[in-house]
């Protein structure tokens, strides 16, 4: 049964996706087309940006600054999540300046981040970070600090060691908060990179819109949006892949 309602499930999707491009293409034709592109109009404009080799190039800017911010972002955000669900005093000191920072606006960040390190890799790679780093820590935190008190009695019982307890109990436990914080860190990071393409130094994805902005391309403007929506929903979808694989697991255990 599940797999008949999988394939109707994206039967259904495709056809309103399809639905949604006629209208646009519909609607587009009594729009102003200083303001709106149809959709054939935008699709045609995507393809030269793939096949002069522009789409590829800002691609593969956007990714590096994107993959680089989204990696420290986990390895950091898990890591320290882990460590303050241990160490009871840190956590207590430092929790507050969590939530403060989890929910400050990180666009506001952005020019003093310019003001101290000026354009350039870095800088894109560290607001990209700021902006997903605090949904992994706070999930993973939260994860960690509702793990059975039941299961370190009894590690504590046979005299198992703390990278015992790290390995074995709290670990795995965490590791699918860990998975949400990290699907929920995929989205804000991608607005990240917009934003720090926009308000830094143009490049990627962020210069083709800024550029088709600048020349009055809207068919460019629309495409290179589309870019970053289709990119967006792609990185979501592997995202909650893996959160569902990882909470199927934790259900199984």
């Amino acid at each position: 049964m599940a797999q008949p309602r999988f394939w109707s499930g994206q039967a259904i999707g495709i056809a309103a996706l399809v639905a949604g491009a006629l209208v646009w293409e519909i609607g587009a034709q009594f729009a102003n087309p200083a303001f709106v592109a149809p959709f054939s109009t935008t699709a045609a404009r995507m393809w030269e940006y793939a096949a002069s080799g522009t789409l590829t190039d800002a691609l593969a800017s956007s990714l590096a600054i994107y993959v680089s911010g989204m990696a420290y972002a986990i390895v950091v955000g898990v890591g320290l999540g882990l460590l303050l669900a241990r160490a009871r005093l840190l956590r207590i000191g430092l929790e507050s300046y969590i939530m403060i920072l989890y929910s400050t606006p990180m666009v506001a960040l952005i020019p003093f981040i310019l003001s101290m390190m000026g354009f350039g890799f870095a800088p894109k790679v560290l607001v990209v970070f700021l902006f997903a780093v605090f949904s992994v820590l706070y999930n993973t935190l939260e994860g960690a600090r509702s793990l059975k008190p039941e299961l370190l009695e009894v590690a504590r019982s046979f005299r198992s060691s703390e990278y015992a307890v790290w390995r074995d109990i709290l670990v795995p436990y965490t590791l699918p908060f860990a998975m949400t914080g990290i699907r929920q860190g995929i989205g804000r990071g991608l607005v990240g990179l917009v934003s720090a393409e926009f308000f830094l130094s143009g490049s990627g994805i962020g210069l083709l819109i800024i550029r088709s902005g600048q020349d009055f391309d809207v068919p460019g403007l629309y495409g290179a949006i589309m870019v970053i929506t289709i990119l967006g929903v792609a990185l979501m979808a592997i995202g909650r892949t893996l959160e569902n694989r990882f909470a199927a697991w934790r259900g199984l255990s």
